[in-house]
C-alpha cells in the first residue's frame, strides 16, 4: 500500500518530519523485507526482533493521524478507533516478537 496509495500514507507523517514521500517509500521498503524475513525460519527471531523498533519508530505516525483527526483513505474512522489504532500498535509488537520466537530462551550446550 505504501507503493500504490503512497499520498494516503504521506499525510500522516508528522509535518516536522521533511520528504513526506520518501520516508513513505523508506518504510514500505523496510516492511517488505521484515515481511519476507519472518517468512524465512533462518531470519524469522532477527526479523521479528527488527520490527519491534520499527513499529516504535512508525508509531509518531499512528499518533499524529489521531491527533489531527486524518482519515485512513477515503474511510473516516472515529476518534475513538484512530486511538485504538495507536493502542494496538503494543500487542502487534508483542505477538510478532513471540511469533518470531523472540521470548523463546536458547539452550546451553
Amino acid at each position: 500500500m505504501h507503493f500504490v496509495a503512497d499520498d494516503v500514507f504521506a499525510r500522516i507523517v508528522p509535518p516536522v518530519l521533511p520528504f513526506p514521500y520518501v520516508i513513505v517509500w523508506i518504510t514500505g521498503l523496510i516492511e517488505i523485507i521484515l515481511a519476507i524475513g519472518l517468512l524465512c525460519p533462518h531470519f524469522r527471531k532477527n526479523a521479528g526482533i527488527a520490527f519491534a523498533p520499527y513499529l516504535l519508530a512508525v508509531l509518531p505516525a499512528n499518533i499524529y493521524m489521531a491527533v489531527a483527526d486524518i482519515p485512513l483513505g477515503e474511510n473516516m474512522a472515529s476518534p475513538t478507533a484512530l486511538w485504538i489504532r495507536v493502542a494496538l500498535q503494543f500487542p502487534l509488537i508483542a505477538l510478532i516478537l513471540w511469533a518470531a520466537g523472540a521470548f523463546e530462551r536458547t539452550q546451553k550446550r
